[in-house]
C-alpha cells in the first residue's frame, strides 16, 4: 500500500470513529472540500503537513495521534 493510501484510510477511519462526513471534516478543519476529496480520492498523492495538521486539529488529534498506527509503522522506506 503506498502512503497517500495509508492516509485517506486514516482519514476515511477516523471520520467514521466521529461520525463526519468528509465534508464536515472539511467545515471544522478550515480545508477546503476540494482538497479533502483530493485526498480521499487519491488525486492529491502527497498531502502537505500543514494540511494534514489541519485536518488532525479538526479532528482534535496530534500529529502523533494520526500517525502512530501499525499501518503507517508498516510502510516500507520511499527512499532506499
Amino acid at each position: 500500500m503506498d502512503t497517500w493510501e495509508v492516509v485517506a484510510q486514516r482519514i476515511r477511519e477516523l471520520c467514521q470513529e466521529r461520525g463526519l462526513t468528509p465534508n464536515g471534516l472539511s467545515y471544522l478543519a478550515a480545508v477546503p472540500q476540494g482538497t479533502v476529496k483530493s485526498i480521499l480520492n487519491g488525486e492529491s498523492r502527497n498531502p502537505g503537513v500543514v494540511t494534514i495538521k489541519k485536518l488532525c486539529d479538526g479532528l482534535d488529534i496530534t500529529l502523533g495521534e494520526f500517525f502512530g498506527t501499525p499501518e503507517f509503522d508498516a510502510l516500507e522506506q520511499e527512499i532506499k
